[in-house]
This record gives C-alpha cells, sequence and structure tokens, in this order.
C-alpha cells in the first residue's frame, strides 16, 4: 500500500510539473534571428539596429544565446533576475552559445564591440 501511494504521489507530481520553454535567439552581426530550441522552427527575424536588443523571458523559461559574429567581437549582456536584481557580462561573441541563468526575466544584448569598458 505504501508503494501504491508513493507512485501516486510521484506520478501527481511530474504531472503537475510545468515544463520549462527554450527558445534561442541567434545573432550574427546585425542580424537576430529567433527559433524554437527542440524544432529549429524560425519564429522571427529582426535588424539590431539599438544600442541594446532586449529579450523578455517567462520566469522559469530558459534562453540560448547563439553569437556567430565573423570576427573576434564582444558584446555586453545585462541580465535581470525576478527579484529586479542586474548582471552586467562581457562574452565573447565568435562562434559562442551562452545560457540564461535560472531567474531571469530580461536580458540585453549589446552590439558587437572590438573593446568594451568594464
Amino acid at each position: 500500500m505504501k508503494k501504491l501511494t508513493l507512485s501516486v504521489g510521484l506520478l501527481i507530481g511530474v504531472m503537475a510539473m510545468k515544463a520549462q520553454d527554450t527558445t534561442c535567439t541567434y545573432f550574427v552581426g546585425k542580424r537576430v534571428i529567433e527559433f524554437n530550441y527542440y524544432t529549429n522552427e524560425i519564429l522571427y527575424e529582426k535588424v539590431h539596429d539599438s544600442k541594446y536588443y532586449e529579450i523578455n523571458l517567462t520566469y522559469g523559461d530558459v534562453l540560448c544565446l547563439d553569437f556567430s559574429d565573423e570576427k573576434v567581437r564582444t558584446r555586453k549582456v545585462i541580465t535581470t533576475f525576478f527579484d529586479g536584481s542586474t548582471r552586467e557580462d562581457i562574452l565573447d561573441s565568435k562562434n559562442s552559445v551562452y545560457y540564461s541563468p535560472r531567474g531571469t526575466v530580461k536580458i540585453l544584448v549589446g552590439k558587437p564591440r572590438f573593446f568594451n569598458k568594464l
């Protein structure tokens, strides 16, 4: 009886879990392409013409940032968490992939630069 109760509890727990969604945003030069991570379906394509490209996330979702600049460059990435705190990172942008940390709700991605001030 205990095993049955335990297995039913585990089954309910697994069914009640909210599945996280993963999207991927691909940066190549000024082009930004967002697509579904699992199906490779392109959701949209834009031109990055402002200082920062803003990506909003639902709490619990994961974002894959794929930087494929042709030359060795860096990009400034500002991550905003659910509690309002922020983190700034300078990331390499030539053939690099990064994933958002837990609790991320917004990411700002800067244009490729040869040199970023820290």
